[in-house]
């Protein structure tokens, strides 16, 4: 063997050396786990929220991150079942968004996967957490406020139907602020010389019932109550409230631009973009127990001026200037 053939046969033992053979296995994507108690398509803008947030620390879906959806299309009691496929396909993170129900059972299905929760009302109280600050264990997540400004949808909606003497308040009994959201609303109706008639619907079909039992009350306005039945349902509710021609408050923003009057509450497209962010970084290593809750402190006020011309309403000059949008 001369010279040249000996260098070009080591070379190429170095080189297979070096190279990682056919059959080697590539390192394998992380999978996060997206569960949710409303079906899929009502959450598209959701998802595309979550999917900003990700991308903000590098993650993007299908390049270097898989995502396992999982949707109880409004029956809560899969969600057990649901948390339970997620954990057996070994997800690095669980999402748990649209309310304590969702986060509730995800963290009785695991109490060492990182779970980041959407949802309204006090984790602390619920028992999700030991505080917002440090929330300990394995849970950390997003707090809205929509639960608790009743009484602000409450005003709003009497100045823009100040004529009105009884209005509607449409819940779901079954979601657990429905109780607060009551008796807040309760009070601020009655300090306003109001009468309130409470209104409950657990699914489409029933919706559809408590419009018909609002229009015998002849209230002048109603207010739908921040839960995920009413949001996978929006445009139903927001046609039903049409139909009727019953001005109608909603908690987001998303209700109004499919048509809805007025909104006032919580940014819900933010509020999963920061969820997005949160697993981003624990899927970077840092843990949910170092992550205070976080707590959106804006309120966005959205009035559509052409479903308020509709119904033949004049919206006050000073509501108008205060608004964060305005749909014409």
């Amino acid at each position: 063997m001369d010279r040249r053939e000996f260098v070009m046969l080591v070379g190429s033992a170095a080189a297979t050396a070096i190279l990682p053979s056919a059959s080697a296995q590539q390192p394998t994507m992380p999978a996060v786990g997206f569960l949710r108690n409303t079906d899929a398509d009502s959450s598209r803008s959701l998802v595309s929220a979550f999917a900003r947030g990700l991308a903000e620390n590098g993650y993007i879906e299908r390049r270097n991150l898989t995502i396992e959806y999982r949707w109880a299309d409004n029956h809560n009691d899969r969600l057990p079942e649901l948390a339970a496929e997620l954990i057996k396909r070994d997800v690095a993170v669980i999402v748990a968004g649209g309310g304590s129900v969702v986060a509730l059972s995800a963290k009785s299905a695991t109490q060492t996967i990182p779970i980041v929760f959407e949802l309204g009302g006090d984790p602390v109280k619920m028992g999700l957490v030991d505080s917002l600050n440090r929330p300990g264990g394995n849970l950390t997540g997003v707090a809205l406020f929509s639960n608790v400004i009743g009484p602000k949808r409450v005003e709003i909606l009497h100045n823009l139907v100040p004529g009105a003497k009884t209005i509607g308040f449409l819940v779901q009994p079954d979601n657990p602020n429905a109780e607060r959201e009551i008796k807040l609303a309760r009070d601020a109706a009655s300090s306003l010389g109001l009468h309130l008639d409470v209104l409950s619907a657990r699914s489409k079909d029933e919706i559809a019932t408590a419009f018909v039992k609002l229009r015998q009350s002849n209230a002048g306005g109603l207010i739908a109550m921040a839960t995920p039945l009413f949001v996978a349902n929006r445009e139903y509710l927001v046609a039903q409230a049409a139909r009727d021609a019953i001005p109608t408050i909603y908690p987001f923003s998303s209700f109004v631009k499919a048509g809805g009057l007025v909104s006032y509450g919580d940014d819900l497209a933010d509020a999963f973009r920061q969820v997005g962010i949160y697993t981003g970084r624990i899927l970077k290593g840092e843990k949910p127990s170092d992550l205070p809750i976080v707590q959106p402190s804006k309120f966005e006020l959205v009035i559509n001026l052409k479903t308020a011309k509709a119904l033949g309403l004049n919206v006050p000059a000073q509501m108008l200037a205060l608004a964060d949008q305005v749909i014409e």
